[in-house]
């Protein structure tokens, strides 16, 4: 697996500059990126993401993770991602659409 800083095509000493910043609003949900923090070490990320991004919206939980830690799979790989069989039916897309048309037919029509 290449490291995410490669395929962004930045240097390794950039890529340890800069923090991802994931945040976590209540404890049963999940931590969501938010951002970004470009910091000289782990603490000064974490005080800066807790300025930036826990000071207006109250928190639980923040993470900052040095972009150079961060693996992430190849965009070539995409095709693994795939799944090997047609399940398009567990998608809701199908569902919401029908009711948009629905909605959208006069009364007398359905």
């Amino acid at each position: 697996m290449p490291a995410l800083w490669k395929l962004l095509g930045k240097s390794e000493a950039e890529a340890s500059r800069i923090y991802a910043v994931f945040r976590q609003d209540t404890k049963n949900d999940a931590h969501i990126h938010v951002g970004d923090i470009h910091a000289t070490d782990p603490e000064m990320a974490l005080m800066l993401a807790k300025e930036q991004f826990a000071r207006r919206d109250p928190c639980v939980n923040l993470w900052v993770v040095s972009q150079s830690r961060i693996d992430a799979t190849a965009y070539d790989d995409a095709v693994s991602f795939e799944p090997a069989t047609d399940k398009s039916y567990r998608f809701g897309g199908s569902y919401r659409e029908q009711q948009r048309v629905m909605r959208t037919k006069p009364r007398d029509q359905r």
